[in-house]
Parts: C-alpha cells; sequence; structure tokens
C-alpha cells in the first residue's frame, strides 16, 4: 500500500484546503453551552462536526485529498479502510464527483454505518476483526484493481483537509484557554496543531483518548501499546497512530487524558440532556476528558469539538437507560407483596405521590415468589436525582418488603 511521500503540514496547507473543499463540506455552528459552563465551572464551546453531512468531521479530509487527485487518478478510483465515518466521507465525496470508491471496513463495524456508507453508492468489503487487518485486504484489493488509496489519518492532505474545522472554531472563537481534542490516528490533532500554534499559540491543546486505545496515554513520555478491544469510542479506536501525524503535534500538547467507557457513556449522556446534542464515544471523548480533570479547567475558556454524531439509535437509548441506572435517577425495585387485590394500586399510588415515574412494572405470582400466598413485584422508576431516588425507596420500605437491584 503506497503512501505520500513525508511532508510537513503548514498553516498555508489548511488555508488553501479551506478553499478547495468549502463548495461541498458545512461550514459547521461553533455554539456556547450555557448548560455545561454551569456545570462544569467553566465557559464552554462546542464545535458542532456532528452536523456535518456525513455527521462527521472525518469528510474534511476525504474532501481534501479527493480534490487533489489527477485525472488520471480520478479514473482509478479510490479505496480506503474504515469503521465509519471515514468511509462515508469517502464515499460521499466520490459520489459528487462520479468516482468508483472501495470501502474496506472492519468485520465489526455497526450496520447502520454500513448502510450508510453503502448508500452513497461505494463498494463495501468486510474484512478483518480490527483496523489493521482491514488494511491488508486493502492492500491486496489496491494492487489487483490499481485504485488511489485515501487513508484517513496518516496523509498530510488529510490533515490539511481536518485543519479546516480548528480555522472555523478559531475564527467564531478567537480567545480560547483551552481547547480539548480526540486523538485516533491522530489526523484532527495534527490540523488542530498547526492552526492553533500558528494564530493562537497561547490556547493550551489537550488531547484524549479511551483507555483501550491510549497509546499516547504516557504523554510526553514514549508511545505505550494499545490493548484494543470493544470501545464506544470506535471513532478514536487506533492501534498505531499515524507516523506522518506524530511529528506535527509530538510536543505541542499540554497533556492527553485518557478515559474509561463509563465516563464516555456519561459524557454521551450529558452532551444529549444538557447541550441537546447526539454524539457518539468518539465525539464525547472531549467532553469526558474535561469532566475528569474539572479543576484544570475552572473558569477557563475552553472549546470542545463534537467531532461525530454517529450512533446507533440502540446503543444510544441503552447508553442513556445504563447512565440513568449508574446516576441513580432510574431504580429498579423488587417488592415481596401479599398475594391479594389492590397492593398494586398502593405500590403505585405511592410512587406517585412522592414524584417518581413508573417506566415498567413485572407482576411474578407462580415461579418468581417465594411462596404461592405471595407475589414478586419488579417496578421500574424514574426519580429527578439520586437522593429523590433513596427517598422514594425509604418510603416503600415502611409499608413494603423491598430491596434495590444494582
Amino acid at each position: 500500500m503506497t503512501h505520500p511521500a513525508p511532508h510537513r503540514l503548514s498553516l498555508d496547507d489548511v488555508y488553501e484546503a479551506q478553499k478547495r473543499i468549502s463548495a461541498t463540506i458545512t461550514k459547521t455552528p461553533t455554539i456556547k453551552s450555557v448548560a455545561l459552563s454551569r456545570l462544569t465551572g467553566a465557559d464552554i464551546t462546542l464545535k458542532l462536526e456532528n452536523l456535518q453531512a456525513i455527521g462527521s468531521f472525518k469528510e474534511r479530509g476525504a474532501a481534501n485529498r479527493i480534490a487533489l487527485l489527477t485525472p488520471e487518478e480520478r479514473k482509478r478510483g479510490v479505496i480506503t479502510v474504515s469503521a465509519g465515518n471515514h468511509a462515508q466521507g469517502v464515499a460521499r465525496q466520490s459520489s459528487l464527483l462520479g468516482l468508483e470508491a472501495t470501502i474496506v471496513m472492519p468485520r465489526f463495524t455497526p450496520a447502520t454505518k454500513i448502510a450508510a456508507t453503502e448508500s452513497w453508492g461505494a463498494n463495501v468489503v468486510l474484512a478483518g476483526e480490527n483496523f489493521d487487518e482491514a488494511c491488508a485486504t486493502a492492500a491486496l484489493l489496491q494492487e489487483k484493481q490499481g485504485s488511489v488509496f485515501v487513508h484517513p489519518f496518516n496523509d498530510p492532505a488529510v490533515m490539511a483537509g481536518q485543519g479546516t474545522c480548528a480555522l472555523e472554531l478559531l475564527q467564531d472563537a478567537p480567545d480560547l484557554d483551552a481547547i480539548i481534542v480526540p486523538i485516533g490516528g491522530g489526523g484532527l490533532m495534527a490540523g488542530f496543531v498547526t492552526v492553533f500554534k500558528a494564530l493562537s499559540p497561547k490556547t493550551k491543546i489537550y488531547g484524549v483518548q479511551v483507555a483501550a486505545y491510549s497509546p499516547f496515554g504516557d504523554y510526553p513520555g514514549p508511545l505505550r501499546p494499545a490493548k484494543g478491544g470493544p470501545t464506544l469510542a470506535e471513532g478514536i479506536a487506533v492501534v498505531q497512530p499515524g507516523d506522518q501525524c506524530i511529528p506535527v503535534f509530538g510536543h505541542e500538547l499540554a497533556g492527553v487524558f485518557v478515559v474509561d467507557e463509563l465516563q464516555i457513556e456519561s459524557a454521551i449522556t450529558m452532551l444529549a440532556e444538557k447541550a441537546r446534542q447526539v454524539c457518539e464515544g468518539a465525539g464525547a471523548a472531549p467532553l469526558a476528558g474535561l469532566m475528569a480533570h474539572l479543576d484544570l479547567f475552572k473558569g477557563k475558556k475552553v472549546a470542545l469539538p463534537l467531532s461525530g454524531g454517529n450512533i446507533n439509535a440502540r446503543i444510544l437509548s441503552n447508553v442513556l437507560l445504563r447512565s440513568l441506572l449508574n446516576e441513580g435517577r432510574i431504580l429498579r425495585l423488587v417488592f415481596q407483596i401479599p398475594d391479594r387485590p389492590g397492593l398494586l394500586a398502593d405500590i403505585a399510588k405511592r410512587i406517585g405521590d412522592y414524584g417518581g415515574n413508573i417506566i415498567e412494572v413485572s407482576h411474578h405470582r407462580l415461579f418468581a415468589a417465594p411462596s404461592v400466598q405471595t407475589a414478586e413485584l419488579v417496578v421500574m422508576i424514574e426519580a429527578r436525582d439520586a437522593k429523590h431516588a433513596r427517598e422514594i425507596e425509604s418510603e416503600l420500605s415502611h409499608h413494603y418488603t423491598v430491596a434495590r437491584e444494582k
């Protein structure tokens, strides 16, 4: 698989990319989030890349790289490897130009991302259990087809395209104290560092990675092996960052945060509830990093690029419910009650009188109850907060035998 010759990314490259891609890329909004600012004690600005046509910043880099193809290269078509967002970016840009596109995606890729990529007319090939294995298949196909490889991150033209996101952010919010940028392969970070170091050197730049894929976890020390595995933040699930990306930002960051899956889940929920923004795991990672280091950002002007919003609806639903459970705002109570009329109505009334909202009721007589004279009742209740949930549980325990399921 061939890669472009090394090239030191410059601010001029980013400006040129901005001109090149402006016709097909959305200039996404930059907004203040009052709710998140109150919650964190920082002055929070959000860059809404989740509102791109494909729901991610990734199309910026793909658009710039494909726009630079020669007429002869366009005839050969393009090929790439991606678990979703870059795939959709390459597919859409190829569709707009009438190019043939082959996208190799790991077999674990969510069905919604496969369908979205195919909807732009791309030929999707599922191969390998991870990015590296998919790359091996792409290399074989590229050799056979003669296609041009569009790398998801390890390409100066792709980095320059991603840097246009930083350029827009700085134009809209010129006085930032800090930004937190997700790091996967490093293309987005390379673009951000190039722009901010040239135009706003006082702004501190932090990276964030998910624990299973955190080669920069010892930053500024050497890279460490990534253990890999399932993650909600598949957009930054990269074992080996780009060797052309790392030199661009290698010594320029104020720090790199590592967050776990529960912190990612909590950030997704917080963005949905407080900021009214739907984000995938990678897009929520900057907020997760901020929440884990609040003291560092108190009173500071902080920007968070919401890099993508492509999250499966079922996964989003599960994340929201799990977060409510973890925060104690949903409780599952198991009652052992005498098997006689009227008790279910009494329990429901007591819950309602205390301001609880019953979400689900399950009534078992035959198998779960310890006696034929009793019944087991499982009630899922939504409360205002953890304190309210404890109050509801305490009130009910005064009248019934009740246990809380964790």
